[in-house]
């Protein structure tokens, strides 16, 4: 496994081996990329925040949509981190790989775990994305294999309808 650089990272995107919608430069970090927040939507409250800030009540469990759209090519997944600002603040998240061959935005689970409320503005970066290469293409990538949130948009918290 070898880890791609913010040279690395670069390269990918201005080749299309792989894809960041709504790249921003300040997202690029010297082993990844931050990934910022499109919608929050709060367990039990039917409003999905879009704009401004949500305001997350205490000891409550919380879903994020990414604004980037990210694809990646058979022989690339990805590992995701909390930032650790949000973690500071009392946030807790358990995410996954992305895996190979995956295109969409990305739904992250996440929780407030203080006794207090934790404003998170709209547009603010979330976690960050540390992309691994595979030893090789892997033989049936996301796309091919279950495929259940290919080409997701916004908090997904159902698999994706397949035609």
């Amino acid at each position: 496994m070898t880890v791609l650089s913010d040279i690395d990272i670069a390269h990918g995107l201005s080749t299309g081996y792989l894809g960041i919608s709504e790249f921003s430069e300040r997202g690029l970090t010297p082993n990844g990329y931050d990934l910022r927040i499109s919608e929050i939507s709060i367990r039990g409250n039917p409003e999905v925040k879009a704009h401004g800030t949500a305001v997350i009540p205490p000891r409550t469990m919380f879903y994020v949509s990414t604004l980037e759209r990210v694809r990646l090519p058979s022989d690339l997944c990805a590992q995701l981190w909390l930032r650790t600002t949000w973690i500071r603040k009392g946030i807790m998240g358990a995410f996954g790989k992305i895996d190979a061959g995956f295109e969409g935005t990305l739904t992250l689970g996440a929780y407030n775990a203080t006794d207090e409320a934790v404003e998170i503005p709209i547009g603010e970066r979330f976690c960050q994305m540390i992309f691994e290469t595979l030893s090789s293409n892997s033989g049936k990538d996301y796309s091919k294999r279950s495929g259940n949130y290919q080409g997701q948009t916004g908090v997904t918290l159902e698999p994706v309808k397949k035609n």
